[in-house]
């Protein structure tokens, strides 16, 4: 059957998910199992103010390190282009414990001594000290994006507030930061999810508590799934999906579609997929029954982490290919990806 092996890589249309058209196609591209995106856009920002750990890393709010030591120097001040500084969270929001803080420049900051200065992350009222990791961003209105995580995910059923008074300080030569913003967002249950490609199975845990066990199809030997973990971008019911250049023809609604990267990595229904438990035969995606994928759809939250083990490749979910952050060493991540701490 052509679902079995090709329906997987997709050009991706119309999902509620991107904020603008986002079109994706199935191809050698990318890695050799993605859907390689053609336009990669993005959602809005929904506050716009005028460690390699692995997922079973106990959540604290220990410091770290690598962190910059606190300064009582006034914040330099800043002239020149306005730097418009917007968030991906929306204020009040629930989040998984995976899930990064994300803030999108309107133009790229060439200096990040003062906004790692001014700018304070608490967890239920305590300051903690993680890393911001500056990258190109993946919106097209934007010029350049940053990652806030700890060593650790987020604490289970906790509030994690952001403070960034930022307005007419230091970007850069001839840069300045516009605009002030603050967030308070909560975290969810600690959901995680562990996809075992060897033994073919999702294991699904809450808050410690193992509380299901689901059969899946990964990709095929030539059409691996990626390795490491990626958090929950998005979900759509149905997400359309529409055949790549060269692939026999097909357009198909697939329900119960959860996604993990840009390049078009799901976890969805499969009902055209006999072999689930059996054999890996997907072109990258995570392949579920109908009802096991209704109802993680319906269980999981924006920022769950996934790992995926034994998949066929040593290639891992790239750290800006979706929200691959965790696949960075944290000692990695904290020296800030295109902007040095404190420089």
């Amino acid at each position: 059957m052509i679902f079995a092996h090709s329906v997987h890589r997709a050009v991706l249309i119309a999902t509620a998910f991107i904020a603008a058209a986002l079109l994706a196609g199935c191809t050698t591209g990318g890695h050799p199992g993605a859907h390689t995106t053609v336009a990669r856009t993005d959602p809005a920002p929904a506050n716009s103010s005028p460690s390699g750990p692995s997922a079973t890393v106990p959540a604290s709010t220990s410091s770290s390190p690598s962190q910059p030591a606190p300064t009582t120097t006034a914040p330099r001040k800043g002239y020149g282009t306005p730097v418009h500084v917007s968030l991906y969270e929306g204020d009040g929001d629930s989040y998984g414990v995976a899930m990064p803080i994300i803030a999108y420049f309107s133009v790229a900051p060439t200096d990040a001594a003062v906004f790692d200065q001014v700018v304070t992350v608490k967890v239920n009222g305590t300051v903690v000290h993680g890393a911001w990791y500056f990258e190109h961003s993946s919106r097209s209105d934007q010029a350049m994006e940053a990652h806030y995580r700890l060593s650790h995910y987020w604490p289970a059923h906790s509030t994690v507030t952001v403070d960034l008074p930022l307005k007419g300080l230091w970007a850069g030569k001839g840069l300045v930061f516009s605009d002030s913003l603050t967030l308070r967002m909560r975290i969810g249950a600690r959901h995680i999810v562990k996809v075992n490609g060897k033994a073919e199975t999702m294991a699904v845990y809450r808050d410690g508590q193992r509380v299901r066990v689901f059969k899946v199809s990964l990709g095929a030997a030539e059409t691996p799934t990626y390795l490491g973990t990626a958090v929950v971008m998005g979900k759509s019911n149905p997400q359309l999906m529409t055949s790549a250049p060269g692939e026999a023809y097909y357009r198909i609604e697939v329900p119960w579609s959860v996604r993990v990267t840009y390049d078009g990595e799901f976890l969805h229904d499969a009902y055209w997929n006999g072999q689930l438990g059996q054999a890996n035969l997907s072109h990258g995606c995570t392949n579920m029954a109908p009802a096991d994928a209704k109802w993680y759809y319906r269980w999981s939250l924006i920022g769950d982490p996934v790992t995926w083990t034994h998949t066929g490749t040593s290639k891992t979910v790239p750290v800006d290919d979706g929200w691959g952050d965790w696949n960075l060493p944290f000692a990695q991540y904290a020296r800030g990806g295109l902007l040095a701490p404190g420089t």
